[in-house]
């Protein structure tokens, strides 16, 4: 149930973030959800869209991957990513980043999580009875 995150470099300059996010937006995608990290000379824009490829397409002139990573869908109140990280804590699974959106469904959150070994990470939290998302759920998570 691992969704596709699009990882996108951009030369850390003036106005490449907006060049970037424009393109996807003048083509009609909406991001679910975004990261940007940055280094002195280049930024990673880590993207959660609903289609990937032709987001892919759209970003042509910049190096691009396509990574899978967990979405998770939790409680939206105190201490509910506590517990889910907790959970992966306890079986030892390494968490290398992790950030977070928002959807149209009450009272629920999401966050974004990239571990090192995703299919070990889905079975432990399956077991736990914490829901994860997949490319297809994303679709229906905002109108």
């Amino acid at each position: 149930m691992a969704i596709t995150q699009l990882s996108v470099f951009l030369e850390n300059v003036p106005g490449t973030l907006c060049k970037a996010v424009s393109a996807i937006s003048g083509s009609g995608i909406n991001i679910r959800a975004l990261s940007v990290a940055d280094t002195r000379d280049f930024g990673i824009m880590r993207l959660i869209v609903p289609d990937v490829s032709k987001a892919k397409e759209i970003l042509g002139d910049y190096t691009a991957a396509e990574t899978k990573v967990i979405a998770v869908k939790m409680e939206d109140r105190t201490g509910a990513l506590k517990e889910i990280l907790e959970v992966l804590e306890k079986a030892a699974i390494n968490i290398e980043y992790v950030y977070a959106f928002a959807a149209s469904v009450p009272g629920s959150a999401y966050v974004v999580l990239r571990v090192d070994d995703v299919d070990y990470a889905e079975a432990v939290l399956a077991k736990n009875d914490i829901p994860t998302l997949n490319d297809e759920d994303l679709i229906h998570l905002l109108p």
